[in-house]
C-alpha cells in the first residue's frame, strides 16, 4: 500500500480554503478508495509542520482548543534524498520514526504552496507530486506575468497596468497618474499573486481606486489594475490531464458585475441567492448557458492556455466574455482550484473519487516522463584545478 502524504495550510492568507480542500476533496475520496496509506501533513499559519491521524478530521480544525491540541504534537521534519521520507520524533526515548512517502498530494492555496514554492522543495524529493510543476505554477499565479505570456500569444486580455508596493507607498500620485492616464473605470484592482478573490476590489472612481490600492498591496508585493470588460459573462473552465487535457464543464458564476465573487461572497454566504449549481464560487450554471459557439471558442482558449503555460494535473482557466462583441478575454488561471472544483467535475461524469484517481495517474504519469530527461552532465572541468 502507497503511502501518500496529503500537505495543507500553511503561511498563506488561503490556510483555512486549504483544509476544507484537504480534508473534504482529497482524503476522503482517497479513503474511499482503500488501497494508499493516507498520511495528513498539516503546516499551521506559523508555518510549523505537523503530521498525525488525527488532522483528517475536520473536527479537529473546527475546535476552540486546536493551538492547545497542536501543541501537545511533535513537529515533523523532512528527510530528502533517494526517497522523500517523513521523520517523526518518539515520546518515548526521543526515537525518531521515519516514514516513506511514495506520493504528495497538496492542498496548498496561495503563497507558499500554490505558487510553486511547495513544487521547488518536493523537487529535491524524488517522488510524484499532483498537480504543476514549479514553472507552471510560478507563471499561472503571477497575474501580471500570466497576462503578458497571453499577450505575447496574441492572447485577448483586458487592458491593465500594474505597480509595485514600494511605487504606491513612495509614489502613489505618480501611479494613480499613470492609471488615469491609461485605463478608464471601472477598474478592478488585484493582489497579483493572490486567489480565492482575496484582496480585489472593484472601483468606480479615484477615491475607490486609492482605497483598493491600499488593500491590495497590504496582501502583496505587487498590484494589477484592469479595466472592465463591458457586457460581461464570466466563465471559468476546470481542466485536468498533462499533455492530453480533458476539460470538464464550462462554468458561469451567477453573479452580477457589481456583486464580483470576492472572499466573502464564495466562502461565507455561499454565493448570491439564485438558481444554479451551489459549489467553490457559489451558485453556478453547469454547463454555461451561452451562444454555442461562444461556449466553443472559451474551451478552446483555456485548452490553449493549459498548454502554453505547461499546466499539468489540474488548473482552472478564468475567462472574461464581451457578450455584444462575442470576445472571449483570457482573465487568469488558478493551478490548484479550491475543492478541486469537484462540482463541476460530477456534473461533467466524474465522481470525487475518480478525480483524485486520475490526479494520482498524472502525477505518476509527469514523474516518469521527467526522470527520462537528463538532469546531470559529466565533464573533467574539476580536473583543470
Amino acid at each position: 500500500m502507497e503511502n501518500v502524504a496529503v500537505i495543507f495550510g500553511g503561511v498563506s492568507t488561503e490556510h483555512d480554503i486549504s483544509i476544507i480542500t484537504a480534508i473534504s476533496s482529497i482524503i476522503r475520496p482517497l479513503q474511499l478508495l482503500k488501497k494508499y496509506k493516507i498520511i495528513p501533513v498539516y503546516i499551521s499559519k506559523q508555518g510549523i509542520w505537523y503530521s498525525d491521524p488525527k488532522l483528517a478530521k475536520i473536527e479537529t480544525f473546527q475546535a476552540d482548543d486546536l493551538e492547545d491540541n497542536l501543541s501537545k504534537l511533535k513537529p515533523i521534519s523532512l528527510e530528502f534524498g533517494k526517497y522523500l521520507k517523513i521523520i517523526k520524533s518518539g515520546v518515548i526515548g526521543g526515537r525518531k520514526k521515519y516514514i516513506n512517502i511514495d506520493l504528495v498530494f497538496p492542498a496548498m492555496h496561495g503563497t507558499n504552496g500554490e505558487d510553486g514554492s511547495l513544487s521547488g522543495l518536493l523537487n529535491f524529493g524524488s517522488v510524484p507530486v499532483v498537480g504543476c510543476s514549479l514553472r507552471a505554477s510560478v507563471l499561472a499565479m503571477d497575474k501580471v506575468i500570466a497576462k503578458e505570456i497571453a499577450v505575447a500569444n496574441k492572447i485577448d486580455v483586458a487592458d491593465y497596468i500594474d505597480s509595485s508596493k514600494s511605487e504606491i507607498e513612495e509614489n502613489l500620485e505618480g501611479v494613480l497618474s499613470k492609471i488615469n492616464k491609461n485605463l478608464t473605470f471601472p477598474l478592478f484592482v488585484k493582489p497579483a499573486h493572490l486567489g480565492s478573490s482575496i484582496g480585489i476590489s472593484r472601483v468606480r472612481d479615484q477615491k475607490e481606486l486609492i482605497n483598493g490600492l491600499e488593500v491590495a498591496s497590504h496582501y502583496d508585493d505587487r498590484v494589477l489594475v484592469e479595466e472592465e470588460i463591458p457586457d460581461l459573462i464570466e466563465v471559468t473552465l476546470p481542466i485536468i490531464g498533462n499533455q492530453h487535457p480533458i476539460p470538464a464543464l464550462l462554468e458561469r458564476p451567477l453573479s452580477k458585475v457589481e456583486d464580483f465573487f470576492d472572499f466573502d461572497t464564495k466562502y461565507m454566504r455561499g454565493g448570491k441567492k439564485g438558481k444554479g449549481q451551489k459549489g467553490s464560487q457559489g451558485y453556478s450554471e453547469i454547463p454555461a448557458k451561452i451562444d454555442k459557439k461562444l461556449y466553443q471558442d472559451a474551451i478552446s482558449l483555456a485548452l490553449r492556455i493549459y498548454k502554453i503555460f505547461g499546466l499539468s494535473g489540474i488548473s482552472r482557466v478564468d475567462m472574461l466574455i464581451n457578450q455584444k462583441l462575442s470576445k472571449v478575454y483570457f482573465n487568469e488561471i488558478n493551478p490548484l482550484p479550491g475543492g478541486l472544483y469537484s462540482h463541476n467535475f460530477n456534473q461533467a461524469g466524474i465522481s470525487n473519487v475518480e478525480l483524485v484517481e486520475k490526479l494520482i495517474f498524472y502525477a505518476k504519469e509527469r514523474y516518469n516522463y521527467q526522470k527520462n530527461i537528463t538532469s546531470t552532465f559529466s565533464t573533467n572541468y574539476l580536473k583543470q584545478f
